[in-house]
């Protein structure tokens, strides 16, 4: 049984500060048996960040819709697991107007963070939220799950202009505006001619991540976890994909040495 002290303590271990920016992915079943629950673990991730960030994603792409089309961002429950959900609906946390993948925040520039989402046009675009993360040296600590749900990597895909990656007509939302007014959202999907998981592909990077130390293996109560640095995980997909702008799709395998000589310096 793990307490919420316990939880701050591997919190420290991984040299995670109580200023930073930290984007949190989640497996609650892999943490284990925690004394309180959920509620402990967000109380803990909370506190410990008391002079940073702290932003849970609260997607909502799995349940929008051409059919199922309104965005209301205190009703639509995240399709991303338990802690999104009860974190979202927390005093001080904001959620953002982003139709298809919102995040909540709580802490340091949490409105700031969030500023604009409602004019995004495509899910992880320059500028937006998951961009800001490098902007900040924001860390993302992946609990339980491995770089299949590091949607970070999405955002890299989106600044390097990754080919067959989104929709090519974009779908119509409306968004529900604090003051209750709806706004207009045309959104271009995810979308891939080969695979309906891009994002299964993701884990081809792992070793490079970790030979170029933009990620290094940490846990958070029973759960494996990944804790990486935001501006390195760019740095490495880039020169990965400088030798082939497609080959986590269209490569079984990344060659080693994509990551450790980038095709400027060969």
């Amino acid at each position: 049984m793990f307490t919420k002290q316990d939880l701050k303590q591997n919190l420290k271990e991984m040299g995670i500060k109580p200023h930073d920016t930290l984007l949190v992915h989640s497996s609650m079943k892999s943490i284990g048996e925690v004394d309180g629950g959920a509620d402990t673990v967000l109380d803990a991730l909370m506190e410990y960040l008391s002079e940073g960030l702290l932003i849970l994603p609260t997607h909502t792409w799995y349940s929008m819709s051409e059919y199922h089309s309104v965005y209301d961002p205190r009703l639509e429950p995240a399709c991303v697991g338990i802690l999104p959900n009860l974190f979202m609906k927390r005093k001080g946390v904001l959620r953002s107007l982003h139709p298809t993948h919102s995040v909540a925040v709580y802490g340091v520039d949490s409105e700031a963070f969030i500023e604009g989402e409602e004019n995004r046009t495509t899910p992880c675009p320059p500028g937006g939220c998951y961009d800001r993360l490098k902007e900040r040296k924001g860390k993302i600590l992946l609990i339980g799950v491995g770089h299949e749900r590091n949607t970070f990597i999405h955002c890299v895909e989106e600044h390097l202009n990754v080919p067959d990656r989104l929709t090519s007509e974009p779908t119509y939302f409306k968004i529900v505006m604090s003051d209750g007014k709806i706004k207009p959202s045309f959104m271009h999907r995810h979308d891939n001619s080969v695979t309906d998981h891009i994002s299964e592909n993701y884990t081809k990077l792992e070793q490079a991540f970790y030979d170029r130390k933009a990620a290094v293996k940490a846990s958070f109560g029973s759960a494996a976890c990944i804790l990486c640095d935001a501006q390195a995980i760019y740095e490495v997909t880039k020169d990965v994909l400088s030798h082939q702008i497609n080959c986590l799709i269209e490569l079984q395998t990344i060659p080693k040495e994509w990551w450790l000589t980038t095709k400027e310096h060969t």
